[in-house]
């Protein structure tokens, strides 16, 4: 029977983490608390799994014997030695186990850890596991990543790791070439990847590297896919946190996020996310050590602070310092809103129906053939002596626009497939069936007004106004001005509250801000025209009305649309 040293240490360090004896964020504490209660849960004939010691120890072992392949510990011909938090990982993965059949009961590894932590060797490691200490006839593996050169950073020190393992290499049979590794014995296969690989493989394991960097979900689609005759395959995601929220990263983020939240029952996938928490000053060295778990091993403190200082004093260097070392995703460019202080706003329970007694306006920013039509729903209450802001949208596009937008393409299939985004026939938002669903819509709640841009409205105004709703013209570029401040405040005070919409929370970390002689405007990028921030601009048309309490007040505004500042 093997001493289970390492395991002890990963279940240690689950512990230390979850009675917080270990600093880390949210994310990591919940993942560890799931893990104890789960080794309770295991006797228990109701609960599905049980931890299998001797399997997490063998391959916790079995890591163990492959060797650096860079740096001062390869000079010296050293073994990797895994740290606890590593540990708990590799013993996590392999030792859970369903008890209907002894197979592995996690099939997916979402792993996001900041730069210098490792992950990579981690990666490495955990592939040549699969591809030959496994026993799977005919494994095969694949590192995958958006470049060729990415796909190396994982292949390239496994395959060194196997080359310096010589007994490996002959007990097995492994042969090592210039661009895959091959077993003669049965086939099992281990080889870099680079976008999307087309259909005809079988992974029992996929390694995605640096997942933020994939615009589409090409390669975890095709590889998923191709793992229906295995009968334990693994994806191992791993990456940092990026500034593409549309991206299939960030939907894996959020699927991560609700599992430790308790607000799904997915029991194959294991999420083990590194970063800091939303409240949390990035500024402070305390924080470094949070979000890097292997500080003082591969990174060092005085490094991390010197970065952080070099960010603090660069704005330009901000973003990349969050997102590659800290763990904190952002919007790409100079985004006008904060990211956290937006997420912190989001609340998925948010129901329409909970404000029929409230004052409502129903915000239009309709579309040209490439962009998105905007129809969001605003609600204000007042909440001792300060107006809150709660909001619901629609959004659609035109089917026939979804070729003519590659970098958003496969967001927008998402979000349609989830109900987030409609998608319309033909090549053009038929106004027709707007102006139905928004009757439809407003049969329910006390309209006060419906604000919308002239863009293509005049047709559409005449018939709400018919009807009896009240659609109000408002003007765009600076007269949006004093509803922008108003969000920012009311974001950073928690005022503003929103359905966690992510086509909104997208548009949301688009939005830029254009400022002259103390007025602002919404912008987007320039060079940018797949940043759409359609919702954003109808919301803020909507605040431009609803922030305004009083008659002398709205009077005032009125006269300023009607009259902007000269600029």
């Amino acid at each position: 029977m093997l001493d289970p040293v390492n395991v002890n240490k990963a279940h240690g360090y689950a512990r230390d983490v979850a009675s917080q004896k270990i600093v880390t964020c949210r994310w990591t504490r919940l993942i560890c608390q799931r893990h104890i209660e789960d080794v309770e849960k295991q006797d228990s004939d109701n609960f599905p799994f049980y931890f299998d010691s001797k399997e997490a120890e063998k391959k916790c072992r079995l890591a163990q014997l492959f060797p650096h392949t860079k740096g001062k510990w390869a000079r010296e011909k050293k073994l990797i030695k895994l740290e606890p938090w590593q540990l708990f990982l590799i013993a996590s993965v392999f030792g859970w186990k369903q008890k209907k059949d002894g197979l592995r009961r996690y099939r997916e590894v979402y792993a996001k850890v900041p730069r210098k932590n490792g992950k990579s060797v981690l990666a490495s490691v955990i592939g040549n596991l699969c591809a030959w200490l496994d026993g799977e006839f005919g494994a095969e593996v694949y590192c995958g990543a958006t470049t060729e050169k990415q796909a190396w950073e994982v292949f390239r020190p496994a395959k060194l790791m196997v080359q310096k393992t010589p007994q490996l290499m002959s007990a097995l049979g492994i042969e090592v070439n210039a661009k895959n590794m091959n077993c003669s014995r049965d086939g099992s296969r281990f080889e870099p990847i680079i976008g999307n690989p087309g259909d005809g493989s079988s992974p029992s394991c996929a390694i995605i590297d640096e997942y933020h960097e994939h615009d589409v979900d090409d390669q975890y689609s095709t590889m998923r896919t191709g793992m229906g005759a295995r009968e334990q395959a693994l994806i191992f995601i791993i990456t940092t946190a990026g500034d593409n929220i549309a991206g299939p990263c960030y939907d894996k983020e959020l699927e991560s996020r609700e599992l430790l939240d308790n607000q799904s029952d997915e029991d194959r996938l294991f999420p083990l996310i590194y970063g800091i928490d939303d409240d949390d000053d990035w500024t402070l060295p305390e924080v470094l050590a949070k979000a890097n778990p292997n500080i003082g091993v591969s990174v060092f403190q005085d490094w991390l602070e010197a970065e952080q200082r070099n960010a603090i004093k660069n704005v330009n260097r901000q973003n990349r310092f969050k997102t590659k070392h800290l763990n904190v995703w952002v919007s790409a460019g100079n985004q006008w809103l904060n990211t956290e202080q937006w997420r912190a706003c989001g609340d998925s329970n948010l129901e329409i129906e909970q404000f029929h007694e409230d004052d409502c306006w129903f915000c239009l920013d309709l579309a040209s053939k490439m962009d998105i039509c905007a129809f969001v729903q605003l609600f204000r209450r007042e909440i001792k002596g300060r107006l809150h802001y709660y909001s619901f949208g629609r959004y659609y596009l035109p089917e026939d626009s979804l070729g003519l937008d590659e970098r958003n393409e496969s967001a927008y299939t998402r979000w349609s497939g989830k109900g987030y985004l409609t998608l319309t026939d033909g090549a053009e938002i038929d106004f027709n069936n707007l102006e139905e669903e928004i009757l439809e819509v407003g049969e329910d709640f006390d309209v006060i007004e419906v604000p919308h841009d002239k863009w293509r409205a005049t047709q559409l105004a005449q018939k709400l106004e018919a009807v009896g709703l009240n659609p109000i013209e408002i003007g765009q570029g600076f007269v949006l001005g004093p509803a922008m401040r108003e969000l920012e405040a009311a974001v950073a005070s928690g005022r503003f509250h929103h359905d966690n919409n992510p086509v909104l929370n997208w548009m949301a970390g688009n939005l830029q801000a254009k400022e002259f002689k103390g007025n602002i405007s919404p912008m987007k990028e320039k060079k940018r025209p797949d940043q759409k921030i359609d919702g954003m601009v109808a919301l803020l048309m909507g605040i431009s009305r609803a922030m305004l309490d009083t008659e002398s007040e709205q009077e005032a505004i009125d006269d300023f649309l009607n009259n902007p500042i000269s600029l």
